[in-house]
C-alpha cells in the first residue's frame, strides 16, 4: 500500500474522531502508528484530549459525595469455549459500528488489535485450565473504522451447563452519577438566601457561593501544579483565602475525596497519560508528576492500575506497532 493510502486512511480516523467528540463521544482513540509527522502528532494530541475530557466528565459525575452511582454496561460479549462471540449487547454494536449479525458466530479477536490479540490467547488458556475463573484484561477494541477503544474488561466464566457447555462473559463497565440523582443532590445543596444570610440544613457547616469557588480554585491550583510539593492544608487554606475546616469539608463535598487523595489521583493520571501517549523516560515523568522517589511512583501506581509504569509503557508500545 501507498504511503499516500495510508495517510489519507489517517485523515479518515482523525476525521472519525473529531466527528465523535464533537457528539459526545470521547471513549475513541487513535492508532499513534510508527510515523512522526502532522499527523501522527494531531493523533497524539486527539488521544490526550479525548483522555482530558472524558476524565473530567466523570469528576464532574462525582460533584458531592452524596447520589447514587450507576454501573453502566458498555459493551458485554457472551462467548463459547472457543471464544466464539454467541451473544452481544446492542451498545456493543453501535459503539463498534457493526450490525449485530456481523459480530455474531466470529472469534472475539476478530475485534481486538494486535497486542490485545496475543493477551487474549493467553488468558483464554487459563479460562479452559478452571470451571470457574473471574479476572480483570486490558484490550483494545477496533471499531469498524479502524478507531481503538482501550478498555479494562472483566473476564467471568461458568461450569458447563446441563448440556455440557461453558460460556466466558466479557464486560466493560462505566461508573456514572445517575442523572436525576444529580439535579435532586444540586437542588438540595444549592444555598438560598434569606435577609442576605446564606440558609443551608441545620445538620451541615455553611458553605457560601464564595466558599465554593474558592475550593474550586485550589482544585485549579492543584491540576496546574502536579509536580510541585503542595503547602500544608492550614497554609494552602490561607492561600485560598478560607480556612482549612472549609477546605477540607468542601472538598470532600465538591469532589467526594480528601485533598491529598485527589492530588495523587491527578498525578498518576497524568503520569498514566504521559507513559502512554509520549517518549519521556520513566524517571522523568515520576519528576513531572511530583513523585520524588521511582519505587514509590511504582509502587502506588501498580496499586491504581495494575501494572508498573515500565509494564504499561510495554503495552503502549505493543499497540502501536
Amino acid at each position: 500500500m501507498k504511503i499516500e493510502n495510508i495517510r489519507s486512511a489517517d485523515l479518515e480516523k482523525i476525521n472519525k474522531m473529531l466527528l465523535e467528540m464533537a457528539s459526545g463521544n470521547f471513549f475513541y482513540r487513535l492508532d499513534r502508528g510508527n510515523e512522526q509527522d502532522s499527523l501522527a502528532s494531531m493523533s497524539l494530541v486527539l488521544n490526550m484530549l479525548a483522555e482530558e475530557i472524558q476524565e473530567s466528565l466523570i469528576h464532574e459525575g462525582y460533584a458531592t459525595s452524596k447520589g447514587v452511582v450507576k454501573h453502566i454496561i458498555q459493551l458485554c460479549f457472551v462467548l463459547d469455549r472457543n471464544g466464539i462471540v454467541k451473544s452481544v449487547n446492542q451498545n456493543a454494536c453501535s459503539i463498534l459500528s457493526f450490525l449485530h449479525r456481523d459480530l455474531l458466530e466470529k472469534n472475539f479477536d476478530s475485534f481486538l488489535d494486535g497486542p490485545s490479540v496475543k493477551r487474549w490467547a493467553k488468558t483464554l488458556k487459563k479460562l479452559h485450565r478452571n470451571d470457574f475463573y473471574d479476572t480483570t484484561l486490558e484490550l483494545c477494541f477496533m471499531s469498524k473504522e479502524g478507531l481503538l477503544l482501550p478498555n479494562t474488561c472483566h473476564i467471568s466464566t461458568a461450569a458447563a451447563d446441563a448440556k455440557g457447555e461453558k460460556h466466558i462473559w466479557v464486560t466493560v463497565v462505566l461508573y456514572s452519577k445517575d442523572l436525576k440523582e444529580r439535579k435532586r443532590s444540586e437542588k438540595l445543596n444549592r444555598v438560598s438566601h434569606k435577609n442576605g444570610e446564606p440558609q443551608v440544613s441545620k445538620n451541615r457547616p455553611k458553605l457560601s457561593f464564595e466558599d465554593i469557588r474558592k475550593i474550586r480554585e485550589g482544585q485549579n491550583l492543584i491540576l496546574n501544579n502536579l509536580e510541585s510539593d503542595l503547602p500544608s492544608l492550614k497554609e494552602f487554606a490561607h492561600q485560598l483565602g478560607t480556612n482549612e475546616f472549609k477546605l477540607k469539608y468542601g472538598f470532600k463535598q465538591l469532589y467526594g475525596t480528601t485533598v491529598y487523595r485527589f492530588l495523587l489521583k491527578e498525578r498518576l493520571r497524568k503520569a498514566k497519560m504521559l507513559i502512554q501517549h509520549t517518549d519521556f523516560t520513566i524517571k522523568t515523568i515520576a519528576y513531572q508528576t511530583g513523585f520524588k522517589s521511582i519505587p514509590h511512583f511504582s509502587r502506588v501506581f501498580k496499586k491504581k492500575y495494575g501494572h508498573p509504569p515500565s509494564e504499561l509503557r510495554k503495552i503502549s508500545g505493543e499497540s502501536s506497532e
